[in-house]
């Protein structure tokens, strides 16, 4: 596809207007030129990627037997829960049920994924079922692994100063009732990152923006500071994007505190404990400190790692991110490398980027692409760039658009018309209003 397609499929998706809304709500009829095959194919997750992907594939398949491997009855706006962690959406905006969004003509296993044997070709699930396939999706999400925080535990969000926004809505929720009394009484407010890969990695930087814009209007102004902790050396991936965050705390008074990777919590007495990372001067090898930081608001986001089942399938990749365990992927056509009947979405795929909804809107016609062909005994002919976008919200009623690729470039929808690295109101419209309808239209198989 050109670049000025891609731009223009981009503004479709991040585009405006009742045609997002109507989308979402079409049905989805089997194409005329739909390819007959007794395929059998089988998806690991109904999330955003395993939900996208069913639905544009009963359009191109006719006699697929298709079944989408999911035990969760609610489907998650994820994208929705840096709003209900700021007051902004109530945790219902997040949340609707897992069969609104898959087709009829596909079967639903409602367990989880158990055991994957790419070698013998079967999937066994939590309810003893054996799920032979010739194709296989996996597209399960991640896990949020809160117990490698000692003195953490998802009881103690809401209270004592302390917020999780990424475990839920109901989670998203309480983070607010502890950020509110922040913004109301002051104090510190300690706002962390984890050290490995996560879902939509600008989310912690939302946060903080949103909690120190909502403070310094709110019954805390002027009472309270601002701290930034992450174990990476720069406060985001993109260069350009980094030196303007950095720049906007700067003029806001945050503190920062790079190469800082939370170790533990002492809830009882308000402090966190890091693993400081610093490079020593003569030698430049590593040298490594443990310092403690007091918090009145402390917002946790945990390590990220695949689930159980994928890093126990052999299907992760053995010489990186061997803590997390993602899936062992060409970064361009996410195909498995070992075993070419395989494919990996979302969350769980071992590429550089695209831990975000906006990079499933461009993995799944990868998938699709590659999928399709492989039926066919043919090879398939797209690849998906890393695209990532990023709303990036620096005040309720701001956001920077931010969108780039694999090679940091920055890759705007909308060139000179949003400027990526400015707070704009359009930006933040997009995000709060527009972000929502065209989601839904992706699950659908429209976007």
């Amino acid at each position: 596809m050109s670049l000025t397609g891609l731009a223009a499929s981009r503004r479709a998706f991040l585009g405006l207007g009742a045609a997002g809304l109507a989308a979402a709500s079409l049905g989805l009829p089997v194409r005329a030129d739909a390819i007959a095959t007794k395929a059998r194919i089988v998806i690991i997750g109904a999330g955003a990627a395993g939900t996208a992907l069913v639905n544009r594939l009963v359009q191109r398949l006719d006699g697929a037997q298709i079944t989408i491997v999911d035990a969760r009855a609610e489907h998650l706006y994820q994208p929705g829960l840096s709003l209900v962690a700021a007051g902004l959406k109530p945790a219902s905006y997040t949340v609707s049920q897992t069969t609104d969004w898959l087709p009829s003509g596909i079967t639903l296993v409602a367990e989880y994924a158990a055991a994957i044997d790419p070698v013998a070709k079967t999937v066994a699930t939590s309810g003893g079922k054996s799920l032979p396939y010739d194709f296989l999706i996996v597209a399960p999400g991640l896990v949020l692994d809160h117990d490698a925080i000692p003195g953490f535990s998802l009881d103690m969000v809401g209270q004592n100063g302390i917020g999780a926004l990424y475990a839920g809505p109901a989670y998203a929720a309480k983070t607010w009732d502890a950020a509110r009394k922040f913004t109301e009484e002051g104090g510190v407010g300690l706002f962390t990152r984890p050290a490995t890969e996560m879902k939509c990695a600008g989310a912690p930087l939302k946060h903080t923006f949103l909690i120190d814009d909502i403070a310094s209007r709110g019954g805390a102004a002027g009472k309270y500071e601002i701290h930034y902790a992450a174990p990476q050396p720069a406060l985001f991936s993109v260069p350009i994007v980094a030196e303007k965050v950095r720049m906007l705390f700067g003029e806001r008074g945050f503190t920062t505190h790079m190469q800082h990777k939370l170790l533990s919590i002492e809830p009882g007495q308000k402090r966190a404990t890091f693993e400081k990372t610093e490079i020593d001067a003569t030698t430049k090898a590593k040298v490594k400190s443990t310092v403690e930081l007091a918090y009145d608001y402390l917002h946790v986001i945990p390590p990220q790692r695949a689930p159980e089942v994928i890093r126990q399938s052999g299907l992760s990749w053995a010489d990186k991110w061997t803590d997390q365990g993602w899936v062992e992927v060409d970064q361009k056509t996410l195909r498995h490398l070992r075993y070419p009947e395989i494919f990996a979405l979302g969350d769980v795929a071992g590429v550089p980027k695209g831990k975000t909804a906006a990079s499933v809107k461009w993995m799944v016609p990868v998938v699709e692409d590659h999928l399709i062909a492989a039926i066919q005994g043919r090879e398939g002919t797209e690849t998906y760039d890393g695209y990532t976008s990023c709303p990036l919200i620096t005040r309720v009623g701001r956001a920077m658009l931010v969108e780039f690729d694999y090679n940091n470039n920055l890759v705007p929808s909308f060139p000179g018309m949003i400027a990526p690295l400015e707070e704009l109101w359009i930006s933040w419209l997009m995000k709060e209003v527009a972000l929502k309808a065209t989601y839904n239209a992706m699950l659908r198989g429209k976007a």
